[in-house]
Formats: C-alpha cells, sequence, structure tokens
C-alpha cells in the first residue's frame, strides 16, 4: 500500500527515529501505526544495544535543585555535537525535571524511569546515550546547598553547609568546580593515594644524595604541601588566593558537610583516532 508523508510524520513524532526509519517500518506493518511502532521498537533495541558498546564521554552536566535536595547528574553522549542536539538537551532537561520532583539517589533507579527515552534518542541522534552518575545532597537543618556550572554545562559542582549562607555556598561549589579538591580535609584523604604520593617523594629525595634526616625532611616537606594543594579547606579561595578556604569557613562561623563534582567524561578512557581513520570509520558506516 502506500505509505503517505503524513503517516511518516505522525510515527515519527511518536517514536522519535528518523524518517526513513519510520517509513520503512509503515511498508513493513502495512501502514499500521501501531505495529510499526512496536517494529521500531524491536529493531531499534538491537541497534541501540550495538551503540551501547561506543564510549560516550562527552555530554553536559544538570543541576536539579528544591528546597530540600539538590542532585547533580551527568548524561552522557559519543560527541560535543550531539550534546548540542536540540533532542539532547530537551532530554537532559526531562531528567533535571524529573530530579526536581523526585529525591532519587540511585543512577540505576534513574535510568529505569528513562530507559524508553533514551532508547529512543539513542535512534534518533544515533550516538550512544547514557546516564552516567547521579549525586543527590540533601539540605541539612540550618543549612543550604549551593550549585556552579560552568558556562559550557560539562563542568559544575555542589557545596552543602551548615548556615543558610546561598551565596559562600555558592562561593563554595565554584571554588571546588576549579580546583578539585580530593577531600575535605587531611585526616579524610585516601591512604593510597598518600603512600604513592610519599614513594615519589622519596624517590625524588634520594636522587639528591642527601643525609637520610635531611632527605626525612624534604619528604614530609612535600607531603604537607601536596596536602594543603589537594585538601579543600586547606586551599587558597579562588576569590581570594590569600586567605584560605579553612579561614574562610571560620570568618562565616560555618562548615562544610558534603560536596561533589562532576566532569563530562572524567575517568573514562576515549580510544584515540586520527583524522583520516575517523573518515574511513564514518564511509564505512
Amino acid at each position: 500500500m502506500s505509505i503517505t508523508a503524513s503517516q511518516v510524520k505522525e510515527l515519527r513524532e511518536m517514536s522519535g527515529v528518523g524518517m526513513m526509519e519510520c517509513k520503512k517500518a509503515l511498508v513493513e506493518t502495512d501502514g499500521d501505526l501501531q505495529k510499526a511502532l512496536d517494529f521500531l521498537r524491536a529493531n531499534s533495541s538491537l541497534k541501540a544495544e550495538k551503540k551501547a558498546s561506543r564510549v560516550a564521554a562527552d555530554g553536559e552536566v544538570k543541576v536539579a535543585e528544591n528546597s530540600k535536595y539538590t542532585s547533580l547528574i551527568e548524561i552522557n553522549s559519543e560527541t560535543d555535537f550531539a550534546a548540542k542536539d536540540s533532542q539532547f538537551k530537551d532530554f537532559a532537561n526531562d531528567v533535571a525535571d524529573h530530579l526536581v520532583s523526585n529525591c532519587v539517589k540511585d543512577i540505576a533507579d534513574l535510568s529505569l524511569v528513562f530507559e524508553d527515552k533514551r532508547q529512543s534518542l539513542i535512534q534518533s541522534i544515533g550516538e550512544n546515550i547514557q546516564l552516567r552518575r547521579l549525586e543527590t545532597l540533601e539540605v541539612s537543618s540550618g543549612g543550604c546547598i549551593g550549585s556552579y556550572v560552568h558556562s559550557d554545562g560539562k563542568l559544575a559542582a555542589l557545596v552543602s553547609i551548615d548556615s543558610d549562607n546561598k551565596e559562600l555556598a555558592k562561593d563554595l561549589a565554584m571554588h571546588v568546580s576549579a580546583t578539585n579538591p580530593s577531600c575535605l580535609q587531611a585526616e579524610d584523604i585516601d591512604p593510597e593515594l598518600l603512600e604513592r604520593e610519599r614513594s615519589i617523594f622519596l624517590a625524588q629525595a634520594e636522587e639528591s644524595g642527601k643525609d637520610a634526616s635531611i632527605m626525612e625532611k624534604m619528604v614530609e616537606g612535600k607531603v604537607k604541601r601536596f596536602l594543603s594543594e589537594v585538601t579543600l579547606v586547606s586551599q587558597g579561595f579562588v576569590k581570594n588566593p590569600d586567605q584560605s578556604i579553612e579561614a574562610l569557613l571560620k570568618e562565616n562561623n560555618t562548615s562544610i558537610l558534603a560536596f561533589t563534582r562532576f566532569k563530562v567524561g572524567e575517568g573514562i578512557e576515549v580510544e584515540a583516532k586520527d583524522f583520516a581513520a575517523e573518515v574511513a570509520e564514518q564511509l564505512q558506516q
């Protein structure tokens, strides 16, 4: 039977899949919209599984905030081009809106809610799309949460404090985004990380050929400097490097309860490709 443009358009709006895929589905199902939709969903799942094996290290981070909690979510795509697509933006906004109304702490629970929309988006954009990670901080009694999202939407941070000073909390979130501290204070640092750094400093000191007592002082000095750089309270405030975060908190009679920072693609290994290889791969597809 003949498939009309209006039928293709209607199926496109229902499924979010490309026009050619919609026309093919309608042809396969003799123009039955519901059967065509089922056909697309069945075939889209197979294609989505193939795309899911591809690395998605781009995308954006979103902040969802209400009076009781604030959530930070990272949503990934394979390329920055896809991350700027209006459909991707709509999907990310839908996820953020859901988080504003629902206190979700487990990324698996959130993924279940959006699995159908995610699969549909994969087919429409043609890239792997993933809800990668989620962090939700609850507002403490008498406290608040500050958030900062960088202008490109690929870096963000949340900071929870025990005083109702929103401006301070926002400044602290901006600071965390810029400096990426490993922990709040020296006592919280990962022992393995500290031991690894100490071993490096010791190897450097041994190359100096100095006495053991002097080498020990050199190592301890470097360890102390390292801790001041990676622990949040010891860092110099980005707005006033001469003032430490610890001094800033004391000045405002405030303590930091928790913080988190997401940078898009952080920790994801991406295979390096030369331009010619990328073009060849596109031509094969």
